[in-house]
């Protein structure tokens, strides 16, 4: 692939251009390039908006910003195998009806790749694009604006398999994902953000190995089935609506290995699954240190909870509206409040584990008293109802076979000393991370 240094050439030549004579001159730059050819950019400040209509490469070096003057995008792809990397991309316009970003995708196969885009208001905005990558990018959205008015760091909307891969972004609204299906999204850091992750009518995507903390809301899953969450560190979403995983209308969905700490409710489940016939399976995670470990909306069913950790959670388990969850699937998970005993040593308890609703019902089901919630006077109610039940208290979960200690990950193969963790990780014919660890490096260059 040839190189041609327009932005050096053109800097050596007239030494002294202005920043406002740029806006044509880096257009021209990009419509001079030839197909498949790289367009290397010498260090300084390009005038934007520009448009990209040709596969060529815009490298930047790290050292050349694109500045957009607050009108319109700053970078438009209109072109399929494109490539923007190394680039800074800064003051877009404020129009959330056009979708004002730092690079807008109208194309097919391009990647961009290790850029800077802040003082923009969308970061990456995809529409009708597929097979694209977007990785190891900086995203912040306009930094005066509140929270609600800022823009998403990466908006798909009917998009499909693209990659979402190890971008970092703060002070941003959302990472959406709208009527799109079969994406990626691995490795991202997002933090001071409303929702980090939204789902809405999206099918058979793969969220993974992402680090979500001090946003409004972890992850979100409405009208989404299919959809893979594994492995996930979502922490500090404690705001009087924080959701580490919430689910609304949502089926056939696999969510393991994530953890789930310090968020006022770790998992929120609405309806759930919603299709007929259909089940939610919830697998080795470990929720911990929430206010309700997981809230059920409404009383519902076909959730499969097997293997998780429940640790000192406030509450482990509420149910709206008077109902319960023992209408779900409840087996070998590990209860930190469990008060059993394990005779036979076998690491399960000998009688189940049982929580049930006494006095501390009354948060749940008078909406003030939600302010007395783990104060000194519902503890006493509550003490007291156990010891005396005014009336029949109601079992929310019931564990056949409750675990007496902590499940680690590797639990699975530790049962056979012989056996050595990653050659079972390798027979797991669900485990991809291998393959996602060679796509990632043959993505470095």
């Amino acid at each position: 692939m040839a190189i041609r240094p327009w932005g050096l050439l053109l800097l050596l030549l007239l030494p002294g251009l202005c920043f406002a004579g740029a806006q044509s001159t880096l257009q021209e730059m990009i419509d001079q390039t030839p197909d498949g050819e790289t367009l290397l950019l010498a260090p300084g400040t390009y005038a934007g908006p520009v448009v990209v209509t040709r596969p060529i490469t815009i490298d930047g070096q790290n050292k050349a910003i694109i500045d957009a003057g607050g009108k319109g995008s700053v970078v438009v792809l209109k072109t399929d195998g494109a490539t923007l990397k190394n680039l800074h991309l800064t003051n877009s316009g404020e129009s959330a009806n056009d979708i004002d970003s730092g690079v807008q995708v109208r194309g097919n196969f391009n990647v961009i790749r290790d850029n800077v885009m802040d003082n923009v208001l969308f970061g990456v905005d995809l529409q009708q694009s597929s097979n694209n990558i977007v990785k190891r990018n900086r995203i912040s959205s306009k930094p005066n604006f509140p929270l609600g008015q800022k823009g998403d760091s990466v908006r798909l909307w009917y998009s499909f398999d693209n990659k979402i891969l190890d971008n970092v972004s703060d002070q941003v609204r959302d990472m959406v994902v709208w009527y799109s299906a079969n994406n990626t999204i691995s490795g991202n850091r997002t933090s001071n953000a409303r929702y980090s992750l939204h789902f809405m009518y999206s099918r058979h995507n793969l969220v993974e190995n992402n680090h979500y903390v001090n946003n409004a809301v972890g992850i979100f899953l409405m009208y989404s089935d299919g959809v893979v969450v594994r492995n996930n560190h979502i922490a500090h979403a404690a705001g009087p609506t924080g959701v580490g995983i919430g689910f609304k209308e949502t089926s056939d969905l696999i969510i393991e290995g994530n953890e789930i700490l310090y968020c006022a409710s770790g998992l929120y489940i609405d309806v759930s699954p919603y299709q007929p016939d259909t089940t939610n399976r919830f697998t080795n995670n470990l929720i911990a240190y929430n206010g309700i470990g997981i809230r059920f909306l409404n009383e519902w069913h076909g959730n499969i909870f097997k293997a998780n950790r429940f640790v000192d959670n406030l509450t482990q388990i509420a149910v709206s509206s008077g109902g319960t969850a023992n209408r779900n699937d409840w087996e070998g998970n590990y209860w930190s409040d469990y008060e059993g005993f394990d005779q036979d040593v076998d690491g399960i308890g000998d009688s189940p584990y049982e929580l049930y609703t006494y006095a501390d019902r009354l948060w749940q089901d008078v909406r003030y008293a939600q302010f007395f919630k783990g104060s000194p006077l519902l503890e006493v109610l509550d003490f007291l109802e156990r010891l005396a039940p005014f009336s029949e208290p109601r079992l929310l979960v019931r564990d056949k076979m409750p675990h007496l200690k902590l499940l680690a990950k590797s639990e699975a193969v530790a049962v056979q000393p012989e056996q050595q963790p990653e050659a079972a990780a390798e027979d797991d014919p669900a485990d991809v991370s291998n393959a996602l660890d060679l796509l990632k490096s043959s993505l470095e260059d």
